[in-house]
């Protein structure tokens, strides 16, 4: 999403870009990235169009400069927004990847799609994550050719970071507000407040909308240690592989919960075809259409 496409006019002249993220902290919905470049002749008029850190903006303000910056043909923008489910996925893997090392791939992905794009980007500026040399020189390892600063408030700092920040955090906000839910309960509501882990709102509505056998809707990332204290009444599933290790290890296996035990009753099946639409089974495998293998 964004103005990438095709190389503007001035793309081919010295470009600065700024980089900024929204929604790191929060224990709903995606994490967007942002970016904002124009040419390095322009820097004097970006600094006049009142773009600020986004979080002392309204949310009216926001809005109206993100459309402005949309229609200003001396203006490129482009963003990453990273699923919940791609942040819990990553950073519960066997290999797992920390969300500082998601955050740098996101900005690293933006310069070099960017750059692909044919805009000579000469100066970065990022707002940082972590340790603000350490990232610096890992970016200028990278973008050899490209002088990077990487600081603190950045977004306060420096106008072309600032931009980045309205479109990050607006991207962000519309995502969160237009969010389709996959899952088919009938309790199912929208009133999770603004996603952080501090909101009462979203704190209710965890506690609402947490299941005993398949946790949290794909809107939550589930990796959050926010999460831990809903999760304390879930069932624990124990893989074959792992029962069939434990025993052969001369260990005893978890104790498994029957489904019958929470709520889940076995239905007759006539045929292979009602077992493979999912007909009679679990709300949860009917939305995804889920099917029955019997062989592998």
């Amino acid at each position: 999403m964004g103005s990438l496409g095709q190389l503007p006019i001035w793309g081919s002249k010295p470009c600065i870009m700024g980089i900024d993220e929204a929604g790191r902290g929060p224990v709903l919905g995606p994490m967007v990235y942002g970016c904002l470049y124009c040419a390095s002749s322009y820097q004097k008029t970006l600094s006049t169009l009142q773009f600020a850190d986004s979080k002392t903006l309204k949310e009216e303000k926001r809005e109206e400069l993100f459309e402005e910056l949309k229609t200003n043909e001396s203006i490129g923008w482009a963003v990453d927004v990273i699923d919940p489910r791609d942040l819990s996925a990553k950073m519960l893997k066997k290999n797992k990847i920390n969300l500082n090392e998601i955050s740098h791939n996101s900005a690293i992905g933006l310069v070099r799609k960017t750059l692909d794009l044919g805009v000579l980007l000469t100066e970065v500026y990022v707002d940082t994550v972590g340790d603000p040399e350490k990232y610096r020189v890992k970016l200028s390892e990278i973008f050899p050719a490209i002088k990077f600063v990487v600081a603190k408030k950045a977004d306060s700092l420096y106008p072309v970071v600032s931009g980045a920040s309205i479109v990050a955090k607006v991207t962000r906000d519309r995502a969160l507000r237009d969010w389709v839910l996959d899952e088919s309960a009938e309790n199912m509501q929208r009133n999770f407040g603004s996603g952080y882990p501090g909101d009462p709102e979203t704190k209710a509505w965890l506690d609402n909308h947490k299941h005993a056998v398949f946790g949290f809707p794909t809107l939550v990332r589930f990796s959050w240690g926010t999460c831990n204290a809903y999760s304390k009444d879930s069932v624990d599933v124990v893989w074959e592989a792992d029962a069939d290790e434990d025993e052969s290890n001369g260990r005893a296996s978890k104790r498994q919960v029957k489904l019958t035990d929470i709520g889940f009753t076995g239905v007759k099946r006539k045929s292979e075809d009602i077992e493979s639409s999912g007909k009679g089974r679990c709300k949860f495998f009917q939305a995804r259409k889920l099917e029955l293998l019997a062989q592998f």
